[in-house]
């Protein structure tokens, strides 16, 4: 009588092929992000709320780049996936079994953990910047690596027979929880994200570190007396460097504007009434910092130079930042 052997099914035997490409993708979509905070430059974003999400107090944890922990999550389900297969089931059945059995249950912790993050940054995304700013504050970047988790997930699931699915489930649930206690701890702990205890409480951004002489001096308030205003963040980085350019006296003057919900002095309700305005007059996304001049908008951190054109100011101009 002709024997029968039960068929594998196909994705059972490609699982752990398909789970290692779509490690490698996510890899390389965080390492992008990571390399250009590490050499510091600025990742090639299509809206510029990519660059205000990748440059947010989220994305830091304990003065490191997110995307970096994202890289290593990617790279282990990688080698979860591909680890056991280095083994030759022939000579080393028994060990090769073994890391088939550890490997499925890491990768599906591992997946598990990375899709319920994932969720709660599209959460924070959402709310944050999306909510205020509209498509503008969208961060493709991040989106794509929630494709990525949520797909890994969803391939773990599919990539074998899992015999006792209750003890699955109870698996899933203990690691979620774990993810979302841990993630809301870390970023409650103050200087988690990479900001001082200070600037986390107060939400002040890094202090300005520039001395100004009298030009800047005279242009700030030459500012501050035509109701100029500059829209900003605590935590963005160009507004950093805008204020650098005035120096710590002479940004005093300028009529800053505190555009995130849980900055110093917030008025979150101005930039989102001013944001359409600024779309419809400038035909960019608004993004941080802002200038609101005489009627016109400046998006970006400008040189004082052009303030002062932008101004009319007819004072000196021997800016020494």
């Amino acid at each position: 009588m002709r024997s029968r052997r039960r068929q594998v099914p196909w994705m059972h035997r490609r699982s752990r092929y398909l789970i290692a490409a779509v490690g490698i993708l996510g890899a390389i979509n965080t390492g992008y992000i990571t390399a250009t905070k590490l050499i510091g430059t600025e990742a090639a974003c299509p809206t510029t709320g990519c660059q205000q999400v990748l440059s947010g107090p989220y994305a830091y944890v304990f003065g490191l780049p997110l995307s970096l922990f994202g890289l290593l999550a990617y790279l282990a389900i990688t080698g979860f996936a591909l680890g056991p297969l280095l083994v030759n089931p022939d000579t080393s059945k028994q060990l090769r079994h073994n890391l088939e059995n550890w490997t499925w249950l890491l990768l599906f912790m591992g997946s598990t953990a990375m899709m319920v993050f994932s969720a709660y940054l599209m959460y924070i995304m959402y709310t944050q910047y999306v909510v205020p700013f509209g498509a503008g504050g969208i961060c493709f970047f991040c989106i794509l690596s929630a494709i990525f988790a949520l797909t890994l997930f969803v391939l773990t699931l599919m990539g074998r027979d899992w015999e006792d699915k209750g003890q699955l489930i109870f698996t899933g649930v203990i690691v979620a929880m774990v993810t979302i206690v841990g993630t809301l701890g870390v970023y409650a702990v103050p200087g988690s994200n990479g900001t001082t205890t200070a600037e986390t409480a107060g939400a002040t951004g890094p202090a300005i570190t520039t001395t100004s002489g009298e030009s800047e001096i005279a242009l700030a308030q030459h500012l501050r007396a035509i109701g100029a205003k500059m829209y900003s963040a605590y935590w963005c980085p160009h507004c950093h460097s805008q204020k650098q350019l005035f120096g710590q006296e002479a940004f005093a003057y300028v009529d800053y504007v505190e555009c995130t919900e849980d900055g110093l002095n917030s008025q979150a309700a101005l930039c989102q009434e001013v944001a359409p305005d600024v779309e419809a007059a400038t035909g960019r996304n608004f993004g941080f910092p802002t200038w609101e001049i005489n009627g016109r908008f400046l998006v970006g951190a400008q040189p004082l130079n052009q303030l002062a054109d932008a101004s009319g100011y007819q004072g000196p101009r021997n800016f020494v930042n």
